[in-house]
């Protein structure tokens, strides 16, 4: 009888406590709160997406990963978002690879001029060459995905660029590896982050930029250029990186962490299709503004890709001085483009 008693009191006692402390395990996990630095503006379409992913992060987790959201580089600037990651400066972050030269020497195959063609391509190619190879690079935070925008082409003011001849002593602003693509095309590159492209064309102290369609309405940089000069066979593109601090990354449980993951995988998809979507807005705007379009012919086109494919030469080159496998990394790359170009239909 004192045992039946015993156990009644036990039992009674342990749904008390279950009661009190608030029901099954995941329920009483503590939150995680991050933050989630962006040098894209708030306006910028894949700022929105990365606010649609802190939500939807959120939802998955059933409120147990709360994230604050800083766009704009009101948390860190772009160039130092890495770093401000690794050091907890930010537990979640968004910014460019191409930043910080020669710190991702096996990722940087994303951003050659190898035909990409689309932002779903060249998003679709870089997270599988990152899959495939898994640098060491990245070893020092936690990789939710990466993505890559549309070609990447010449915009100028003053004066059109029609043959590469034109290009001999233009001021070009560029960054990472479309620096380098810069140059073999005969201009003078100025390396400066994107968020300055706007105020230093409008002040001519440069004379055109590279970057993507998407950024004439993104960064509104229509409204400082007079030409576009449409170098698809030399169009570079930029990768960039969404990373958790890993730290904050272990504090996640099992469980959430696993759906973090499905919905990066998902993110992969429509951050690609955000980026050809963002491209045809930034073309619309660009015919707004009346800038004029520069069409290469046929034999124009392929002197800039004999001009530009040096660089490609130079990428394997370097990675094989700091003793990694550039040649594969780029294998893997061309696989890709030609795989994902056939599946989205680019011609």
């Amino acid at each position: 009888m004192l045992k039946r008693s015993f156990v009644f009191a036990s039992s009674a006692l342990v749904f008390a406590l279950f009661l009190l402390w608030g029901g099954p395990l995941e329920s009483r996990a503590e939150t995680v709160k991050l933050t989630y630095s962006n040098f894209f503006p708030p306006s910028h379409a894949q700022s929105k997406l990365a606010m649609e992913w802190c939500r939807r992060v959120e939802k998955e987790t059933e409120g147990r990963v709360r994230i604050d959201y800083f766009p704009g580089q009101t948390l860190t600037k772009g160039k130092v978002c890495y770093d401000g990651v690794v050091n907890g400066l930010s537990d979640v972050g968004m910014s460019v690879l191409g930043y910080t030269r020669g710190r991702f020497p096996i990722m940087e195959v994303g951003d050659l001029p190898l035909g990409q063609g689309g932002g779903r391509v060249a998003t679709a190619t870089v997270n599988e060459v990152y899959q495939k190879m898994r640098p060491r690079e990245f070893s020092d935070t936690q990789v939710m995905y990466l993505h890559a925008h549309g070609p990447g082409l010449l915009h100028t003011r003053k004066k059109a660029v029609r043959r590469l001849e034109d290009l001999k002593g233009m001021k070009i602003r560029c960054h990472g590896s479309n620096l380098k693509i810069a140059r073999a095309l005969g201009a003078t590159p100025v390396a400066k982050p994107m968020p300055m492209t706007y105020p230093l064309l409008q002040k001519g102290v440069v004379d055109g930029s590279m970057y993507p369609l998407e950024a004439n309405k993104g960064w509104k940089l229509a409204e400082v250029i007079d030409y576009a000069t449409l170098c698809y066979s030399a169009a570079y593109t930029t990768t960039f990186f969404v990373v958790m601090n890993k730290d904050k990354w272990a504090m996640i449980s099992p469980a959430d962490q696993e759906k973090i993951q499905k919905v990066n995988e998902e993110w992969i998809e429509k951050t690609g299709e955000a980026w050809e979507a963002a491209d045809q807005e930034g073309l619309r705007f660009l015919k707004e503004k009346k800038v004029e379009l520069v069409r290469l012919d046929e034999t124009e086109s392929a002197r800039w890709a004999e001009a530009a494919a040096p660089v490609i030469d130079e990428y394997v080159a370097n990675a094989r001085k700091k003793g990694l496998d550039g040649e594969k990394a780029l294998g893997f790359a061309l696989e890709a483009v030609k795989k994902y170009r056939k599946r989205y239909g680019v011609k």
